[in-house]
């Protein structure tokens, strides 16, 4: 049964326009002017979950053309290393604005964080987050870590990109990180999980939304490539995942439909996916039940593996 606390909580959130005396959420607004209103406000959005904690090192770096920063905690194994993927729909979001977030996982798991700040669409469709992944990863590995220990964790679209990131290292005949952990992810951008439609009114993500960045993202190129839409991948030989979702969420069935291809390709999946629970619930760490569960079902996954 979903907590009393959960239910109050994700309610308020999903209900943000009643307070604002809107009857009906506002569509989303695809125009470039919104986009960067939306960048703003979810950059100052993030400076409201309070501080980052005294014993976190939060240091710059580069990974050759883009922006990044380390995500520490000084009792973490140097030697073992997470490339964590920023969620955003492919058109917002950063290392900082997820630096809370990351900051759990690395708490949790035990594991010291690299977030890349990868360029984003409009201005930047497909394949340049995918390129900027590839750069991030290439980083890690002339920075003395190995694949061995290695892990990739990300949310939304970010979970997309991290997927289709150890698609593009398969092709390539590269060495692939140990595990992977994914939250929401966004596998299909053809959009066909029916829960797109069924969660459409529980699920806090702007309406329209995915529709818009679809073709945002995709560009020129067609969204069934694999590198776009993992789901329509080879998914024979990627790592053990984890992948999590939340019941009312429209992004239920990307999760879903990939969980379940990769089992049958011979993958370890791990799914995990709660009643009521909206889009990345898991990154709530201790704030309700459920969150506080999965994130640490999640971060055993990826300490288990790494120490394998």
């Amino acid at each position: 049964m979903q907590s009393l606390k959960s239910r109050i909580i994700l309610g308020l959130f999903v209900n943000q326009h009643l307070f604002k005396f809107q009857f009906k959420r506002k569509p989303f607004d695809p125009s470039f002017e919104a986009l960067v209103s939306m960048r703003e406000k979810t950059e100052k959005a993030a400076t409201r979950f309070g501080k980052i904690p005294q014993e976190i090192e939060i240091t710059p770096t580069n990974t050759g053309s883009r922006y990044a920063e380390w995500v520490k905690l000084a009792s973490n194994p140097k030697e073992k290393v997470m490339l964590y993927f920023h969620g955003g729909f492919y058109m917002i979001g950063s290392p900082q604005s997820h630096r809370q977030h990351v900051v759990k996982f690395v708490q949790e798991a035990g594991i010291n964080a690299l977030v890349f700040d990868y360029r984003l669409a409009p201005e930047h469709p497909f394949p340049a987050g995918l390129e900027d992944a590839l750069e991030a990863y290439e980083f890690l590995l002339s920075e003395g870590f190995t694949s061995k220990n290695m892990v990739f964790a990300g949310d939304s679209a970010g979970g997309g990109l991290c997927l289709a990131t150890l698609l593009a290292l398969k092709e390539q005949g590269k060495e692939l990180p140990k595990a992977a952990a994914v939250l929401s992810p966004w596998t299909d951008l053809l959009l066909t999980g029916k829960s797109h439609q069924f969660n459409k009114k529980k699920c806090f993500s702007p309406i329209g939304c995915a529709e818009s960045a679809s073709k945002i993202y995709a560009g020129t190129y067609n969204p069934k490539n694999p590198l776009i839409s993992p789901l329509y991948g080879d998914l024979k030989g990627l790592p053990p995942l984890h992948i999590s979702a939340g019941g009312n969420e429209t992004l239920l069935d990307d999760s879903v439909m990939f969980a379940e291809k990769a089992r049958a390709a011979g993958v370890l999946v791990t799914f995990r996916s709660d009643a009521g629970m909206c889009h990345c619930y898991p990154a709530f760490g201790n704030m309700f039940r459920e969150s506080r569960i999965a994130l640490a079902e999640i971060c055993q996954h990826l300490k288990k593996h790494i120490n394998e």
